[in-house]
């Protein structure tokens, strides 16, 4: 028997055989020898939370996206994409073409920005967008942005935080994953008839919420180039 753990670290019945008289008992000590040297690792994403009611809140965004964003020293430059998923059809799935075209208005044209009112990134499109991402960029670091649903208290909450989105949660759909961060905004509240709940949301919650992560976006990018 052999049983790989922790940094790929192999043992053998063989190694522990001579001691016992039979397989099961040196397979049971084979065991216990694992687990007191199997090492413990712990993840932890880095996230924050943050109001779109507190006026700060762009600021406070830019300062925690510049930790997350790569470095932008000579040598070093990373192509970064934005990535708005969403539906310009529904007013609560808005939100990522929403920052998608302010991020355009905003005019950082040193970035690719992809998922816009124009062009948006739906769930139809978005396995060809990511197979066209993969084929015209080496490596790129992607931030993902996207409506959410949650409970009525956290209306209004955007979410920052390290690894992948998963579009279509909040709908039941699976989708691929994407993005090396990804920024939510819940703008309605989650439970039953997600459809109808997105097509029901107040447009000033989008608009506000795709203000925020956009100004907060544009403050990161601009405090990391100095």
């Amino acid at each position: 028997m052999e049983i790989f753990c922790g940094r790929r670290i192999k043992y053998t019945v063989n190694h522990i055989l001579p001691s016992y008289t039979t397989i099961e008992e040196s397979e049971a000590a084979l065991m216990d020898v694992i687990d007191k040297k199997r090492p413990s690792y712990t993840y932890e994403r880095v996230q924050q939370f943050f109001s779109v009611e507190d006026p700060r809140a762009s600021i406070l965004i830019g300062n925690f996206l510049a930790d997350l964003f790569p470095p932008r020293e000579v040598g070093e430059v990373k192509e970064m994409i934005f990535l708005g998923v969403g539906s310009d059809r529904s007013t609560g799935d808005s939100l990522g073409p929403l920052v998608g075209s302010y991020l355009k208005e905003l005019g950082i044209k040193q970035y690719i920005i992809l998922g816009t009112l124009e062009e948006p990134v739906h769930a139809v499109n978005l396995k060809d967008k990511l197979e066209f991402i993969e084929y015209n960029f080496s490596n790129p670091f992607i931030v993902a942005i996207d409506a959410a649903l949650g409970s009525s208290n956290i209306i209004g909450q955007i979410k920052v935080e390290e690894g992948p989105l998963f579009p279509g949660a909040a709908v039941n759909k699976v989708l691929p994953q994407v993005g090396d961060i990804h920024i939510t905004g819940t703008v309605n509240v989650s439970g039953c008839l997600e459809y109808l709940v997105l097509q029901n949301t107040r447009l000033s919650v989008v608009v506000n919420l795709a203000k925020t992560i956009s100004w907060g976006i544009y403050l990161g990018l601009n405090k990391k180039l100095f």
